[in-house]
């Protein structure tokens, strides 16, 4: 480097692009916003047609992606359909496709038509269809619930990302996958019975590790999010008849309340953009403090 000549990274020892980011002048304006902007972005998200999957499609719609969002049902829910017109608002798309995710060569043929429609590509992927299962005492759990639980959210959530990632591959996109787990993947709850759930959602952390170290040549980044006990529209069937069972779980936090789906939006949206582009094989818990005691 000469005198008086500006310092400058080099990226030739890195396996795939990278984009560097300068720092910004006084005059420059806000870029940190640019980072988390999917603008010209295909992205899917499944379970989608509804809860904290529907949230998530808004998100990344809001941020400028084309959103497909995935579920079982043949057809879209009155929550979806208001979505789409909120959506529609901000000059953004949210489409809904119906699908199995719990069988590969389905839910790998409804993701590689989405991908057919766009040029063959897919840049974000949310997994976040899944099941709780009844609350049974693990010593009576029936076979056929727990091989349902496990098919949904572990086969299901694994089928989704390996048909995306070979997409990315294919068209060597440096995508994000993330794959909703839960708190209950790395802690038990007190006083549930919900032994399969915990199992499965234990899996799912394990394979954004697992993935990530064999997607990262790629490119391609796999994380979780873990959420907590958050109050969506299934929840409160429970809560608004047992406001016992809210304070209850409230108490075992330090901020002493349970989560907004709202509360999730910011993990989403950074998890999907360029802002978390150094980030894979993690797990974002977000639970108020759940874990932490």
């Amino acid at each position: 480097m000469t005198a008086g000549s500006e310092p400058s990274l080099s990226t030739s020892g890195v396996r795939f692009p990278v984009k560097l980011v300068p720092v910004p002048s006084k005059d420059t304006g806000p870029q940190i916003l640019e980072e988390f902007a999917l603008t010209g972005q295909i992205a899917i998200v499944t379970g989608g047609n509804g809860g904290l999957g529907l949230e998530f499609a808004i998100v990344l719609a809001e941020l400028g992606a084309k959103v497909y969002a995935i579920d079982l049902n043949s057809t879209p829910s009155s929550d979806f359909a208001a979505a789409v017109k909120y959506v529609k608002r901000l000059g953004s798309s949210l489409e809904y496709r119906s699908s199995d995710v719990s069988r590969q060569e389905v839910i790998s043929a409804t993701i590689g038509q989405i991908a057919s429609e766009n040029d063959g590509k897919i840049h974000v992927c949310v997994a976040a269809a899944g099941i709780l299962g009844p609350e049974i005492d693990c010593t009576d759990y029936p076979a056929d619930m727990f091989q349902k639980i496990m098919d949904v959210n572990c086969s299901g959530v694994f089928f989704t990302a390996q048909a995306v990632a070979k997409l990315m591959k294919r068209e060597e996109i440096a995508g994000s996958i993330i794959l909703i787990a839960s708190m209950s993947g790395s802690v038990t709850n007190r006083e549930m019975l919900y032994s399969p759930y915990n199992i499965s959602k234990s899996a799912v952390i394990q394979m954004a590790r697992s993935m990530a170290c064999e997607l990262g040549p790629a490119g391609i980044r796999v994380n979780s999010l873990s959420p907590g006990h958050i109050r969506t529209k299934l929840t409160a069937a429970l809560l608004d008849v047992q406001p016992a069972t809210e304070a209850f779980w409230a108490s075992l936090n330090p901020l002493g309340r349970i989560g907004a789906v709202h509360e999730l939006r910011g993990v989403i949206a950074w998890l999907a953009s360029d802002a978390s582009t150094f980030c894979t094989g993690s797990d974002i818990i977000v639970s108020g403090g759940h874990t932490i005691w």
